[in-house]
């Protein structure tokens, strides 16, 4: 995770200098108030997001419950689904495991969404910023709660071959470091702040295909369990979503558009999944 934030600040540090050499009078002081203005939208964000518990309301609290519930049902079955993918990831296709693996990686993750923020910046493309300063924020936001429950848990990974029950909390080895898959929550926050930037819904779809390679070929390799990879998910999408309410509640993207669909976790007992409002 530090080195995805070292990427960060280096690509905008980089894509700063060899801007400024073709304007450097109008980017001494617009561009770094813009960057300040982003960072101030961003804290906000991430404040918004750890203390948003406080602020639930009952069909919020249900929604939790049925998230637990259904977490404690698969759990059951982590040990069938995981040698279920396992033996699908013999004969899967070599460069979906591959793009699966990149797309999720901390590196890559943050040079692709600095690309895409740095461009918003620097060619004054609202749009794109906003998806930018969305998806930072977000992966920041869930980044660290996924660190933190890595340590915490400390759950041994199926490739370690002791069981789906077996955990070390506060344990170093990356072989008890299973539970929340971080690519999975790197790639769904990708997804799902990008999908939020189109109306279409064949364009959401494609986005949200791409953005299911990665926790998947992870369940393939045998590097999660199941239920590490669907509350991974679901962590991202309510992450991504508080953030984007808090921005749109207080006015703060730049780029306006109308939004034609709302999409919404809904969770109830025994089932989790997505649903969009028109």
């Amino acid at each position: 995770m530090k080195k995805g934030f070292v990427l960060v600040l280096l690509f905008i540090s980089c894509m700063h200098l060899v801007y400024s050499q073709e304007n450097k009078s109008d980017l001494d002081g617009n561009l770094w108030s813009d960057i300040k203005k982003d960072g101030v939208k961003m804290w906000g964000g991430l404040k918004h997001t750890y203390t948003q518990p406080l602020r639930w309301k009952k069909k919020d609290w249900l929604t939790f419950g049925g998230v637990a519930a259904g977490t404690v049902i698969l759990y059951m079955y982590d040990e069938q689904t995981s040698e279920y993918f396992i033996e699908q990831g013999e004969t899967a296709p070599n460069f979906l495991k591959q793009f699966g693996w990149y797309y999720g990686s901390p590196q890559n993750f943050f040079m692709i969404t600095s690309g895409i923020y740095a461009y918003g910046l620097l060619a004054k493309n609202d749009a794109w910023r906003d998806a930018g300063i969305l998806i930072v924020t977000s992966a920041v936001a869930s980044g660290f709660i996924q660190t933190i429950t890595k340590n915490v848990v400390g759950r041994a990974r199926p490739s370690e071959g002791v069981g789906s029950n077996v955990f070390k909390p506060f344990s170093r080895e990356g072989s008890y470091h299973s539970f929340p898959s971080g690519h999975t929550m790197l790639s769904i926050t990708a997804s799902h702040a990008i999908a939020k930037q189109f109306d279409n819904l064949w364009v959401k779809g494609g986005i949200y295909a791409v953005g299911l390679i990665a926790p998947i070929s992870r369940l393939w390799e045998g590097a999660h369990w199941l239920t590490d990879v669907v509350l991974g998910g679901v962590i991202s999408i309510v992450v991504v979503d508080s953030i984007d309410n808090y921005f749109h509640k207080n006015d703060m993207y730049l780029h306006k558009k109308e939004k034609m669909v709302s999409w919404n976790l809904k969770a109830g007992v025994g089932t989790i999944g997505v649903v969009g409002t028109f």
